[in-house]
């Protein structure tokens, strides 16, 4: 008995998000108007998530590196952790370029091209470059449209804070417990997360559902969406091992869900930062870890935008009649589709930007960008799922090559220890 209440606790906040959204997704599904008319449910939940992202990540990050005495372990945090995105997304990328050049999505496909809508011209990309890393007005990085630099200002700020060493580090209390406030703060969202998410399920079942169909859904469900669970379930089990033996798995896929289901309903790795969070103290994440990966990861780990890049790449080749074969082709996309990536990745609809930068490299007519939008808009919830959770078991790596191969077996120890003291 006491061993079904402690599953039972363990499980009793995922197994309500679930049942939450399945409600929501059968109401969609089953009543396509009333789901439509629960969004503003969603949006509750949403925007809540959302009002507290920036202060999330602003004192998480600057209170890790203003905490931190040791600014070698710093570089050698950032640094893994920069290796092991950039890796990752390469395998995600050559995953998808053999994945399309063997089921060959675009074969037989005919789009209307006189009814593409016009599309306008996309910045130069330096520009996209200086925009992505800066603001040009303080109040800029009070938006989480401006993600990556509220990072690098974190960074910069937890830096110099830091540098003051023991002034600064009175400083660095007090950003801890901002961050742990507004952490506080999170936990107290998320009690609504199970109405919320469920009415946002039953809004995209409601709005999403009907345009799964004809060439789309072909595309969709022959290929992309079987190779992001494939990913999800035997590439995340594999990296996750990699990282912490068997237990890493274990305890990656027990806390994987809040995570998951969050990232699927908002589309949005940002949104589900909090709940990732969340889930890296519970897996055991040590706590300057993951307050540095999991934030930058949310803007910057890529593998479903990899995937969806390189879909969206071979499509347009084969609409226009190239072939997506040979060593130049394919490396130059995985490239883009790394590029793309980290522009694509953190907020709703983002996807938009990193199409008119493949649109753009690549000098495809613009009357094809509804083609890869429309292909976007479809492929966005499980490559944010990829995006969002991959965060964690890039966490997972960065710590095994941080603190050992025994992190999560020294971890559970200490608590072991704790518990029976």
């Amino acid at each position: 008995m006491a061993k079904r209440n402690s599953i039972w606790e363990s499980y009793k906040f995922p197994l309500i998000l679930l049942l939450g959204i399945a409600v929501g997704s059968f109401i969609g599904w089953f009543n396509p108007q009333l789901g439509l008319q629960l969004k503003p449910l969603g949006d509750i939940f949403l925007n809540l998530v959302f009002s507290v992202v920036v202060p999330v990540v602003f004192f998480s990050i600057s209170s890790a590196v203003a905490s931190m005495g040791n600014m070698k372990r710093l570089g050698k945090i950032l640094g893994v952790m920069l290796a092991v995105f950039v890796v990752t997304g390469v395998i995600a990328a050559v995953i998808m370029c053999f994945a399309v050049n063997v089921v060959k999505p675009a074969e037989g496909v005919v789009f209307p091209m006189d009814a593409a809508a016009e599309t306008g011209q996309a910045s130069s990309l330096p520009n996209q470059i200086v925009a992505a890393l800066t603001v040009n007005d303080f109040t800029g990085l009070l938006s989480r449209q401006n993600m990556l630099p509220i990072i690098l200002m974190s960074i910069f700020f937890g830096a110099v804070v830091a540098s003051f060493k023991d002034r600064g580090q009175r400083l660095a209390k007090s950003l801890a417990f901002l961050s742990d406030i507004f952490m506080k703060m999170v936990s107290c969202i998320m009690m609504y997360a199970p109405i919320g998410l469920g009415a946002y399920f039953a809004y995209l079942v409601a709005d999403i559902g009907p345009q799964l169909l004809g060439i789309y859904a072909k595309m969709m469900l022959g290929l992309y969406y079987p190779l992001c669970i494939v990913y999800f379930f035997g590439g995340f089990a594999i990296y996750t091992w990699l990282a912490a033996g068997k237990q890493g798995v274990k305890v990656f896929f027990k806390n994987a869900l809040s995570p998951a289901a969050t990232s699927l309903a908002t589309q949005s790795s940002i949104a589900t930062l909090p709940v990732n969070l969340e889930a890296a103290r519970k897996i055991g994440v040590p706590k300057d870890i993951r307050e540095i990966v999991l934030p930058i990861g949310a803007t910057m780990h890529m593998d479903g935008s990899c995937f969806a890049a390189i879909l969206k790449i071979s499509v347009l080749y084969g609409i226009f009649g190239r072939e997506f074969t040979g060593l130049g082709t394919l490396s130059l996309a995985v490239l883009i589709a790394i590029m793309s990536g980290v522009v694509m990745s953190g907020i709703p609809g983002g996807g938009l930007i990193g199409e008119m930068l493949i649109m753009t490299l690549y000098g495809f007519p613009m009357e094809a960008f509804p083609i890869i939008a429309t292909i976007g808009f479809l492929v966005d919830p499980p490559a944010t799922l990829i995006n969002a959770t991959g965060d964690g078991v890039a966490a997972m790596i960065v710590t095994r090559f941080i603190d050992g191969k025994d992190w999560l077996k020294n971890k559970l120890n200490t608590k072991e220890t704790t518990a029976t003291e």
